[in-house]
């Protein structure tokens, strides 16, 4: 496993996410992109870009991949940063280890441009690749209906992303909800309403993270009544609003401020009568997997999650489960 002075490392690049009052917004973006971005592409990768209405997105097709299964990306940056530049080599990563082509949008950020905006963005994105999916699958090369098959689409996120995602399944309607066959989140952010408790507590951090810089974050996405709606906060959502909704899976590390809000989202799915995992690492800090040049949980932490797309029988469980906490040193 990785020293401890790779953890401090790991811990240095990662502080790029963290936003705070005293942040420069452009600043704050253009930091972001020079952490985390990279001239070369991991696993050979091909890289398109293609333009939905008018958004911008990164087409990502590893050497080898299924034709059926598509990855939809919607990256973090604490709702204000974060962009294709940054996140194409943990995306790319992501794809090659799921063997799926990916789609990373670069939707609109706050404060200029403020919830739903980033919602609308991703949506018109989603809408179209489930359209064309549905379209290629609907007739097989001799001509006759292909009805036993149909397209595996999985959302992804992170952190402030987890936001913008969850509120794009509870927007879309069933017909394209029921094409999402899994959602995967890294470090979400599932309760950033003012009377969260983690911002009533003086000074709460993690290695990452301070909930002052989180609140600040979400004050720019949206005013505070809009931070109570299950759209912008999941946590504040009815079973019933989330029934329908795709199995999920949560990967954490074990030092996260929003450990415990996991916790209840996978009560709240669970109540929903869909699935939820929890997937808690040792003493990692939040969005480990962004630092695989010092981390090799990173790079374990990723094989798992495409062993378990790719191999479905690793994942063939008939209750619904959690990995709690594993015991601190």
């Amino acid at each position: 496993m990785s020293s401890s002075k790779d953890k401090q490392n790991a811990i240095r690049k990662l502080k790029a996410l963290n936003f705070s009052a005293k942040t420069d917004v452009k600043d704050f973006r253009d930091k972001i992109n020079s952490t985390f971005s990279s001239i070369y592409l991991p696993n050979q990768v091909s890289l398109s870009e293609r333009k939905f209405d008018d958004v911008e997105c990164d087409v990502i097709e590893p050497v080898m991949f299924s034709s059926r299964r598509i990855l939809i990306y919607v990256h973090g940056g604490s709702f204000v940063g974060g962009s294709r530049k940054a996140y194409r080599p943990f995306v790319s990563t992501l794809a090659n280890s799921m063997a799926c082509k990916a789609y990373l949008p670069e939707f609109r950020l706050a404060p200029a441009f403020p919830y739903p905006s980033s919602v609308e963005d991703v949506q018109k994105v989603f809408e179209t690749v489930f359209t064309e999916a549905q379209a290629a699958l609907s007739v097989i090369s001799d001509g006759s209906k292909n009805d036993d098959e149909k397209s595996e689409i999985i959302v992804a996120a992170d952190t402030s992303g987890a936001s913008i995602a969850v509120s794009l399944l509870l927007s879309i309607n069933e017909k394209y909800r029921s094409g999402v066959s899994r959602l995967i989140l890294f470090s979400p952010w599932l309760d950033i309403s003012d009377d969260n408790q983690i911002f009533k507590v003086r000074k709460a951090s993690d290695e990452v993270f301070t909930a002052e810089g989180i609140r600040f974050a979400a004050e720019n996405y949206t005013h505070v009544a809009n931070r109570n709606s299950p759209l912008v906060s999941p946590l504040k959502g009815s079973p019933a609003e989330f029934k329908g909704f795709p199995k999920v899976f949560i990967q954490m590390g074990e030092k996260e401020l929003f450990l415990d809000d996991a916790e209840k989202f996978h009560s709240l799915i669970y109540d929903a009568g869909s699935k939820c995992d929890i997937d808690i690492w040792k003493g990692m800090m939040p969005m480990f997997q962004l630092a695989d040049e010092y981390l090799s949980e990173s790079h374990l932490a990723i094989e798992k999650i495409g062993k378990m797309i790719t191999n479905p029988s690793h994942d063939d469980e008939s209750e619904t489960r959690i990995l709690l906490k594993l015991e601190k040193n």
